[in-house]
């Protein structure tokens, strides 16, 4: 019922920036109430990285808070996550997912994936 597709991963080094696009299709409206970013490193959980609701409020995991940023472009059902002075510990597969739930809810509370972006970052 909601498709997702993510965009702009890529590799940078440490201390620069990108931006992640995630573009929502489908009956967003109905399925979606929260909008977030997971990460998942080789040999590691996924992780949550940053989540907003219908009503803009947002959240971040301590490990970002303060270098990333995620927002939304309801207009065009396209969700954004800002990234700014990346580290090597950001290397992960970034994953947009959606669903019906307070932000703070665990990646397997999810019912929508997009196929996932690769952020890499070099030392």
């Amino acid at each position: 019922q909601v498709q997702l597709v993510e965009s702009g991963g890529g590799s940078v080094q440490a201390g620069g920036s990108l931006t992640l696009s995630c573009a929502a299709s489908g009956y967003t409206y109905s399925y979606t109430y929260s909008m977030a970013w997971f990460r998942q490193a080789p040999g590691k959980e996924r992780e949550g990285v940053a989540c907003i609701d219908r009503r803009s409020r947002t959240a971040y995991a301590a490990a970002v808070k303060g270098r990333f940023t995620i927002g939304q472009n309801n207009a065009k059902n396209i969700l954004y996550l800002q990234m700014s002075n990346l580290k090597p510990d950001d290397t992960a597969m970034y994953y947009c997912a959606a669903d019906f739930l307070a932000c703070g809810g665990n990646w397997y509370e999810y019912n929508y994936w997009g196929q996932g972006t690769q952020v890499t970052v070099s030392s």
